[in-house]
Formats: structure tokens, sequence, C-alpha cells
């Protein structure tokens, strides 16, 4: 990341390219991907949930749609998984090429897991939390703790939160500037603020928002979120 001083972040919840009623349409989701313009982008449900888990978002056309590609990562779900446990990150190509994927075991009631990249001078995770707030507590505070150990210097983390309280849940990430750019939940009104971003303190937000557009809130049950940050 030579050379880059702004980047541009964002989390999706694509609840398998289903929409709020169906049918399977991922065209719809990589759309929305596309017209948010990532340089890294964290998915959460990408995959369908029984049997084999095989992709709900199909890798063969990512990169053609949106630019972007799919993380690697070793150890996924299933054979015919895109990510673990229903998650991964899209990168551009320029940045996929330096990145080291680790895959975060977390604790809980319901299997649940993040992924996390490193990337010269960054460190971003993505995650999905489960839907009990004891265990969403215990996950977080696990991610905190790894993040510190695998870091080196800036660190980012982004998903889909299942939080909808600012002041309740989040106490492992006092250190760590949280963004809640606006409700996400459900798309076509959207009430609750389930998705956040948070990041270091010396990393400066520049804007951040919901991307609620039309198609937006026909793609999925979430409606996702974006911020442009400047490194140090």
């Amino acid at each position: 990341m030579t050379g880059t001083q702004v980047l541009r972040l964002a989390s999706y919840n694509l609840h398998k390219c289903r929409g709020m009623t169906g049918p399977h349409a991922p065209e719809r989701n990589l759309a929305v991907i596309r017209d948010l313009g990532p340089d890294i982008i964290a998915l959460q449900e990408v995959d369908f949930r029984f049997g084999a888990r095989p992709e709900a978002l199909p890798r063969s056309l990512i990169k053609r749609e949106t630019g972007l590609v799919p993380l690697e990562i070793s150890g996924r779900t299933g054979t015919q998984s895109l990510g673990w446990h229903g998650q991964t990150l899209l990168l551009r190509p320029d940045l996929a090429q330096d990145a080291v994927v680790r895959r975060l075991p977390l604790p809980g009631l319901e299997p649940r897991g993040a992924v996390a990249i490193r990337l010269p001078g960054l460190t971003v995770i993505g995650m999905h939390l489960g839907l009990a707030r004891s265990s969403r507590r215990a996950q977080l505070a696990r991610i905190a703790a790894q993040a510190a150990r695998i870091s080196e210097d800036h660190i980012v983390m982004m998903g889909d939160f299942n939080e909808w309280r600012d002041e309740r849940g989040l106490e492992s990430l006092s250190q760590y500037q949280i963004i809640t750019p606006g409700p996400s939940y459900p798309a076509p009104m959207p009430q609750l603020a389930l998705d956040r971003i948070v990041m270091s303190r010396d990393l400066t937000l520049l804007r951040s928002g919901v991307y609620g557009e039309d198609l937006a809130r026909r793609a999925s049950d979430h409606l996702p979120i974006w911020a442009e940050i400047s490194l140090p």
C-alpha cells in the first residue's frame, strides 16, 4: 500500500443474495458493490447455510462485475464455499497481492469466526457476530485481543455486529473509534444500526454513510455501510 493515503472501506451482509424474499439473484448484490466502489469490502452471508455450504455469491462473477477479487481462505467452511463461516473480504487486485489471511475462531452459542487480512501498514478484520449479546461480548473480546497480537500497526474491524445499541455490548472496543453510519436494517425501511466500522484512533475518518439506493433496498435485508479513511 505504498503511497496510498485514502481508502474506501465498506461492509455488506448479502443475506445469501436472496433479497428480502428471494429469488437468489447475486447480480443485484454485485451491482451494489460496484456502485459502492470500495477498495476493501467485508461481506457476510456469502454462502448458503446448509449441506456443503456452497457459495451464494459466485466467485466467477466477482472480478468481472466489480473489479475486486475475493480472498483465498485456506480451510473454508466447505469445499464449495466462498468464505469462512459465511464471510470473506473483497479487495482491489493490487492490495490482494500483499494480503496475508488469517482465520480467527470465535466463542459463542453458534459457530462463528472472523477473517483477518494483514496488509503493509494495515490490518483489516471482517466479522459477523452472534445473536446473543453474551456471545457478542465474548466474540468482541476475543477479536480485540487477537487483533492486538497479529497487528503491527493500524487496525480496522467491520461487519454485522448484530448490536443495535451504542452504549451496551461494545465495551471491548473502548480504545478504538466506533463508526456507526446509521440504520442499515431492515433494508426497505432501516431502523437498526447493526453494521459498524471500528478503527484505530490514529486513523482519520473522512466520510461515512449508509448506501440506500433503490437496488440496495431490494438486494439484501441489510444496506451496506461505507467509510473513507486516511492513513497517517
